[in-house]
């Protein structure tokens, strides 16, 4: 018949063994480990560069396109880059990136706080989770509501129609 004693989960106790073709067995076990890998959300990584002196329209520029990654989900990682000597302005860097993260609180939360590394300093912010986007976008009518409606617009006309027989009568 070709059927094979598999071994399924060999750490349970006693182990779990089944009687099928091995064959089988492996495509199933390869369209599963597939279907896993198709559900896996893959995270996206945006960069956004500032420099020691970005000025205030570069800044709201960059800042917008920060809201629109955190929308699509994607996370992101903000850095001013020093220069030569203007890595003794650390401050304005640090300032920049606090503040970034400030304007961008109710898109994102901030992973890590600015850390310099190099001639960079870093912060890294990730969108809030999908749950709690849901809840704030309003969902188109369900079946139930529908129907609600319609009932609604019925009695509407009907007592319209009830007036306008009383003002013909009289």
């Amino acid at each position: 018949m070709g059927v094979d004693l598999v071994e399924i989960v060999a750490k349970a106790q006693p182990p779990v063994c089944r009687l099928i073709e091995y064959q089988k067995f492996l495509y199933e076990k390869k369209k599963k480990d597939k279907e896993q890998k198709a559900k896996t959300v893959k995270q996206v990584l945006k960069e956004i560069r500032f420099g020691p002196n970005t000025d205030e329209h570069d800044f709201n520029f960059k800042l917008n396109h920060a809201k629109k990654f955190l929308e699509e989900g994607a996370k992101i990682k903000a850095y001013v880059h020093f220069k030569g000597r203007s890595i003794a302005y650390k401050e304005k860097g640090e300032v920049i990136l606090l503040r970034f993260a400030s304007e961008l609180e109710e898109f994102g939360k901030v992973e890590m706080l600015p850390k310099l590394e190099g001639n960079r300093m870093f912060l890294y912010m990730a969108p809030l989770s999908m749950k709690k986007k849901k809840k704030k976008t309003t969902s188109a009518p369900t079946v139930k509501e529908k129907k609600e409606k319609r009932e609604k617009e019925k009695e509407t006309e009907a007592k319209s129609e009830v007036e306008n027989e009383e003002s013909t009568d009289k």
